[in-house]
């Protein structure tokens, strides 16, 4: 009996969607527009007004400069910032963070971890109950 091999198709990925609204669509509202659509917390950010750190990092996007490093973990992902790279310090070092559409209204420090993976090694000697009574030499 011979096996029927199907080819299978990719599967096709669909255009992300914010509430309705694709991401060309987000790009091409204005911030008027984009507080509706926001979630409480970005959207009281926003209400509140920007400092001028934030203020000089949407500048820089804006000027298309290839290079961007940030402290500013709090910062919330703009539409406008999809397709970019982003270096931002997660306290160490700079991790280099290609910015996704599904990362829309999420903050920058959301995808620069801070805290490594714990990877748990052997137990030492006398340790345990079992390698207490191992002699040393």
């Amino acid at each position: 009996m011979a096996k029927k091999t199907q080819k299978r198709m990719p599967r096709r990925r669909e255009e992300f969607t914010y509430r309705g609204y694709s991401v060309a669509d987000l790009q091409q509202m204005a911030l008027s527009e984009l507080l509706p659509l926001m979630p409480a917390r970005a959207r009281r950010k926003f209400d509140r007004g920007l400092s001028r750190e934030h203020e000089k990092l949407l500048a820089d996007l804006r000027s298309g400069d290839e290079n961007i490093r940030t402290h500013l973990r709090d910062m919330i992902i703009m539409p406008e910032m999809v397709g970019r790279s982003i270096e931002i310090h997660n306290g160490k070092e700079f991790q280099k963070v290609e910015i996704q559409p599904e990362a829309v209204f999420h903050y920058l420090g959301e995808f620069a971890l801070t805290r490594r993976r714990v990877a748990h090694g052997s137990a030492g000697i006398g340790a345990t109950r079992s390698s207490k009574y191992v002699p040393l030499k």
